[in-house]
């Protein structure tokens, strides 16, 4: 019950959205938006996958461009770190990073400003990816 009122606030609220900011998870949680391979458990990250989902959010919302975060963890404290720019139907992957986490908070919110910033100054797709999880890996250490 509140996963689809989740969808339906987000989906009134996604008319206005640019820049989507997601993950596997919550766009099958709050959307029902899932592809094969993208299953935070299964180790092994299906590329083609993640670019499914967000051809599916774009096609749904007409969004600009989606990030989506990939995140491996190998234990609470070290975690494998990237994520996916999807733009004009074509998708940009990042370095993945093997990081030891010192502190969590505030990881998604660097990964953001990140991504915004470089969007800001017209960076190239593949280097909005790559400096928005840069950003986050260093606001994890």
């Amino acid at each position: 019950m509140v996963q689809e009122k989740a969808g339906q606030v987000m989906g009134e609220l996604c008319k206005y959205v640019d820049v989507c900011i997601s993950n596997e998870e919550d766009a099958n949680d709050v959307f029902g938006i899932k592809s094969e391979g993208t299953e935070v458990t299964a180790g092994e990250l299906n590329k083609a996958g993640y670019k499914e989902v967000a051809q599916k959010l774009t096609d749904r919302f007409g969004f600009k461009k989606v990030a989506i975060t990939l995140r491996t963890s190998i234990s609470a404290n070290d975690n494998k770190w990237a994520a996916m720019l999807y733009e004009n139907g074509e998708s940009y992957f990042s370095k993945e990073y093997l990081m030891h986490i010192v502190d969590r908070v505030g990881g998604g919110d660097s990964f953001g400003g990140g991504l915004i910033y470089a969007c800001l100054n017209d960076y190239a797709p593949q280097d909005t990816i790559e400096f928005a999880v840069a950003a986050s890996c260093l606001k994890h250490s």
